[in-house]
């Protein structure tokens, strides 16, 4: 280079990392390029998916609650955070560009009112890495009477941020703790920004709700995080985001839901609206009354991150005449999204699709091509039926292996669940078939009767008592006490995704009077994490329900078949492995 050539390099103004991006150079997020000495989207109008949502899904609990909003969503982040949700997009930025589809605000406005939507939500990733395509978006959906609101970290530069303002009317304020230590651990610089916007955000009247993060041993970044909080207002919704190890993340670092119950009830000397999430059957989903204590309205767990109304009193009024500080009308009808739409269960079901890819030795490269493909296609659009049974979750595989030109591999994975399948039923086959109830996280929150886990209860020679349930949520609803007692299951299994204790579970049940031959006979097991739903691996939850269904007939060595099937399909020993609840790749410590 000549020495009398001069390097320029551009700050990017969107959010308080500041990067300083060289010509043609990208940002720390790689969604900014300086072209020409301007900082620019690289993907400008284009996005991962538009559908339509519940509100609550977001989730955003006092706006328009049980609203119909169109979600919408890009790729990338510009923090890097220990066990985010939407890790697969962020860290695969790149690789999954070609699934994004260019669409006109004009175009997306116009869905959102066909489809009867009150609004536009950006949600799934960080609204800060796409920031000129979502303000062109809510500048048009403003002017058509739509509302528009965003779930973001709230790193934006303040000039950024009071662009924004005038075109936004509700925020989810993602925050990593309170300390400058948890933001640097994320590759930012420090909390102050995120706390100045946040009361910005609360003075120029946009509804803010806040969601922290709580990770085991955090107790008092969250607690300091509600001080400051409630020295704006008592009445923000405060959302307590259980930790759930995703990506990389260890285990380790999740709190039971029993311990983060035991925090929201601390966190309510501070806030009137303290919210659980993550945690299945807890009641700290539920809107209690400030005045006098009484619930308001009931809700269920509804996917990471995400909740359902299951019943509410009229206008959020409660039974004592105090009114719920709500914001706009609560919608009479509630939408039921379909498949893995709505929250975060779409970046789920990406991360299912990748875990039969990595199984059959698919890369990066191709793994991102076959999602842009079958994003695309209406394939997406039937993924959550296809993989709730045995027999198509192994065409699924087949299907896959095709389409990344790896059906040797394929067969070899088909073939060796076949057989831990054929031999399971097999020696079940005529055996008593004792009663099988499958929860998550609580004992209350029953699975729904068509779930995959109840496929391999009924293989394994159980008789599952979920299928008698009639009512079903997304993956699965609270029952009342009495009809857990009614179902007098003789095992029960808590599943392996978002779990709880056996200690736990026990003391729920003596708690709340649940008494059923599983708890009387000691008959409760909790599945490894990633072994019963989600990637091939439930192959090896199979062999662990069949030893606790039929210990007479079956004694599978775990250690040893974990350790055989890790090694041939990623060539890791399970000794090695750093359990958590990603389905996607078998990670090592």
């Amino acid at each position: 280079m000549d020495i009398n050539q001069e390097v320029i390099k551009m700050r990017c103004g969107i959010c308080e990392i500041g990067c300083e991006i060289k010509e043609g150079k990208f940002g720390a997020c790689k969604m900014y390029i300086n072209r020409d000495n301007e900082i620019v989207e690289r993907f400008p109008n284009m996005y991962l998916a538009a559908f339509p949502v519940s509100i609550e899904t977001m989730p955003i609990l006092h706006f328009y609650p049980k609203g119909k909003f169109l979600q919408i969503g890009t790729v990338g982040c510009n923090f890097k955070c220990n066990g985010c949700i939407s890790k697969i997009l962020v860290d695969q930025a790149n690789s999954v560009s070609g699934i994004l589809k260019r669409m006109r605000s004009e175009d997306i406005v116009k869905e959102a009112i066909a489809e009867n939507c009150i609004g536009i939500s950006f949600f799934i990733n960080e609204p800060t890495v796409s920031y000129y395509t979502f303000k062109d978006l809510a500048k048009g959906a403003k002017d058509n009477g739509l509302f528009v609101g965003c779930s973001t970290n709230a790193y934006f530069t303040e000039k950024a941020l009071r662009e924004l303002i005038p075109h936004i009317d509700f925020v989810n304020i993602g925050i990593k703790g309170y300390s400058d230590d948890r933001y640097r651990s994320c590759g930012a610089k420090s909390s102050k920004f995120v706390f100045r916007n946040m009361k910005l955000l609360y003075d120029s009247n946009v509804h803010v709700e806040v969601a922290t993060v709580y990770i085991k041993g955090s107790e008092d970044e969250v607690i300091k995080t509600a001080r400051y909080v409630s020295s704006i207002s008592k009445d923000i919704p405060f959302q307590v985001m259980r930790f759930i190890p995703f990506g990389d993340a260890s285990i380790d670092l999740e709190p039971t839901i029993r311990e983060s119950e035991v925090l929201c009830d601390e966190l309510r000397d501070y806030l009137n609206y303290v919210y659980l999430f993550n945690s299945p059957g807890t009641k700290y989903l539920n809107t209690i009354c400030s005045n006098c204590g009484k619930t308001v309205f009931e809700r269920e767990f509804y996917g990471p991150m995400g909740s359902r109304v299951s019943g509410n009193r009229s206008e959020g009024l409660c039974e004592c005449g105090y009114k719920i500080p709500f914001e706009g009308v609560i919608s009479d009808e509630q939408f039921d999204e379909k498949g893995f739409f709505g929250g975060y269960r779409y970046t789920r079901a990406l991360e299912m699709i990748h875990a039969i890819l990595v199984a059959v030795d698919a890369d990066d490269k191709e793994i991102g091509k076959i999602w842009s493909d079958v994003i695309r296609s209406d394939y997406f659009k039937e993924f959550h039926e296809k993989i709730q049974e045995i027999d198509s979750y192994l065409n699924i595989i087949r299907y896959f292996a095709k389409l990344s030109d790896r059906e040797d591999k394929g067969e070899e994975l088909i073939g060796y669940i076949e057989n831990k399948v054929d031999f399971i039923a097999s020696r079940s086959k005529g055996a008593d078939e004792p009663r099988v109830y499958y929860s998550m996280g609580y004992p209350l929150f029953a699975l729904n009767k068509e779930r995959f886990e109840n496929d391999l209860v009924e293989t394994a020679g159980g008789k599952s008592v979920n299928k008698l349930i009639k009512r079903k949520g997304k993956p699965g609803i609270n029952i009342s006490r009495d009809e857990f007692n009614d179902l007098n299951p003789e095992v029960i299994f808590i599943s392996g995704f978002l779990s709880s204790p056996v200690s736990d579970f026990y003391d729920y049940c003596l708690r709340n009077d649940l008494v059923v031959d599983a708890i009387k006979d000691k008959n409760v097991y909790r599945i490894y994490p990633g072994w019963d739903f989600g990637s091939p691996r439930w192959i090896l939850g199979l062999m662990c329900i069949a030893n606790k269904i039929h210990p007479e007939i079956f004694n599978f060595d775990m250690d040893d078949e974990a350790d055989k099937f890790y090694w041939r399909f990623y060539r890791l020993k399970f000794s090695s492995i750093e359990p958590n609840r990603s389905f996607h790749r078998a990670s090592a410590r």
